[in-house]
């Protein structure tokens, strides 16, 4: 008998939202400074990805559910293939080719997986990735990725000692870990919010038990049916050109990377955490892009799905899909960068208190389980709130090579669900913050126009910044979470009418 094994409830979820307007695939591409040896290549995603067995699998689905079943007559030569650019061999076509590959579904008789080697990219090579979100999460899959590396060209090509080891699905203190934020003295609805979300990784493990708890804070009077009322009644989002129906062509572009430690300097020199930057930056963006369409946007908010890692530290390696989401309103109504940067750090501060990422897994795992009307209302929810999902996944900030060859940029996508068209991403390497975009060609057909604007915007902040008058407070008050100057939008002298200083064009009327 063919050996299977039954897919989670969360991970089914993902396998069933599969649609050809948006398909469920997880892409990257790794740039790599010199050419690939497609040997070497399989050789590595022999030794070290296909360490991990369920890439050898196949999700079935049937009367009874979906499995993980053998794939007996797996071949890899149908998972890695080697491709070649058209003319100039540079970004511009290989944010072509990734669009084409980004729009083309996977095989469903075969693991849902493949590799493509560009062989002449800007003189070296690039390796695109397709991975179903069905096998894993964001989060577990650049660990993945990161298993396939190593820290020097020579190490890269050398068969590792040992498989990485998988780790195991339910931790071993699982049901300490969901019963400790359920029946410990704590005050309230927020306080439990924020010990589900620091005890969160066990729940995200086993979904039936994380529904199993809440529950039970919800019989201890938290309002956590208030919660859920707000996720199920909060209505389509605003109507902006991001918004409408969709088609079954993506199109994907990125910026050129931006220095982590500058980014790091004007988040702490404003009392905010990188992430709040780095969303303040994309809602930037997309309001110059609006604006630069001719679109009205003061005023305008959209809303966006903000996944939430749920899993424990150290379990980076666990496959499956362990994270919740948020719904974050952004505000592109504000013109001003400092006054939208404070308006974002407000709202995810909000947001660390909400019970939103778990009962959104909570959703996710009856998605899996329930019927197809089900699935369909609950992606239907998530559609229709949403114009935009938002991911932040940190990597290694060190430079890592693969098959003896030098990674210079990591980009990666992940898919939307149901009427959702956009997708931005954020990944940090090498010192190094990296943007990409992806979006329904129908709705947005030039995303590079979006992700142009990224640069743009953290120079604003950064000129806010060094035109602000500091004086000794930065030296008392940095860290300490509280704006560390007076930097509001009319002290700045960014705003100042009559200013004497010399400001770059494009920041004089804000």
């Amino acid at each position: 008998m063919t050996n299977r094994e039954r897919i989670t409830g969360v991970d089914t979820a993902w396998l069933r939202m599969e649609q050809p307007t948006n398909l469920m695939m997880i892409v990257g591409v790794m740039m790599l400074d010199a050419r690939l040896n497609l040997a070497q290549v399989r050789r590595a995603i022999k030794s070290r990805f296909l360490a991990f067995r369920r890439f050898r699998s196949r999700a079935v689905q049937d009367a009874a559910g979906a499995w993980w079943e053998e794939d007996e007559g797996f071949d890899i030569d149908f998972h890695v293939r080697r491709v070649s650019l058209p003319g100039a061999g540079g970004k511009a076509e290989l944010e072509e080719l990734v669009s084409e590959l980004a729009s083309t579904p996977l095989d469903y008789d075969r693991p849902l997986w493949q590799f493509h080697v560009v062989d002449n990219y800007a003189g070296g090579s690039a390796l695109i990735t397709r991975i179903h979100h069905c096998y894993a999460d964001g989060i577990a899959l650049v660990q993945v990725m990161l298993s396939m590396t190593d820290t020097s060209a020579e190490a890269s090509l050398e068969m590792p000692a040992q498989a990485p080891e998988e780790e195991p699905e339910t931790p071993p203190d699982f049901w300490e870990q969901i019963l400790k934020p359920v029946t410990g003295a704590l005050g309230g609805a927020a306080q439990l919010g924020r010990g589900l979300l620091g005890q969160g990784a066990g729940m995200a493990a086993n979904p039936q038990a994380a529904a199993q708890a809440v529950q039970g804070a919800a019989r201890k009077g938290m309002d956590f049916a208030g919660e859920v009322a707000r996720i199920v009644t909060m209505g389509r989002d605003s109507q902006t050109r991001f918004k409408g129906p969709l088609g079954t062509r993506k199109r994907a572009a990125w910026a050129e990377p931006l220095p982590l430690a500058e980014v790091k300097a004007v988040g702490k020199a404003f009392g905010c955490s990188i992430n709040d930057v780095l969303l303040s930056m994309a809602a930037g963006a997309l309001r110059d892009y609006l604006v630069g369409r001719g679109d009205t946007a003061d005023g305008v908010e959209i809303r966006a799905v903000v996944p939430v890692n749920l899993r424990p530290q150290g379990q980076g390696r666990s496959l499956g899909n362990h994270f919740g989401l948020v719904f974050l309103e952004l505000p592109i109504g504000m013109a001003h960068p400092l006054e939208r940067l404070y308006e974002v750090r407000r709202r995810m501060t909000a947001l660390k208190g909400s019970y939103q990422p778990v009962i959104a897994l909570g959703l996710l795992s009856a998605v899996g389980y329930g019927p197809k009307a089900l699935q369909e209302q609950v992606t239907g929810i998530l559609g229709n709130s949403a114009s935009v999902v938002m991911t932040n996944v940190p990597g290694p900030q060190h430079p890592l090579y693969f098959a003896g060859r030098r990674i210079s940029e990591i980009e990666f996508w992940v898919p939307q669900s149901g009427g959702i068209g956009m997708g931005v991403s954020i990944l940090s390497y090498d010192g190094r913050i990296q943007f990409g975009v992806i979006t329904d060609a129908g709705l947005v057909p030039d995303p590079a126009q979006i992700v142009s604007r990224f640069p743009d915007e953290f120079e604003q902040l950064l000129w806010i910044t060094l035109m602000s008058p500091w004086g000794e407070q930065v030296t008392s008050e940095a860290g300490s979470g509280r704006p560390t100057a007076d930097v509001t939008p009319e002290a700045s002298g960014a705003q100042s009418p009559g200013t004497k200083k010399r400001v770059p064009k494009r920041f004089r009327n804000l």
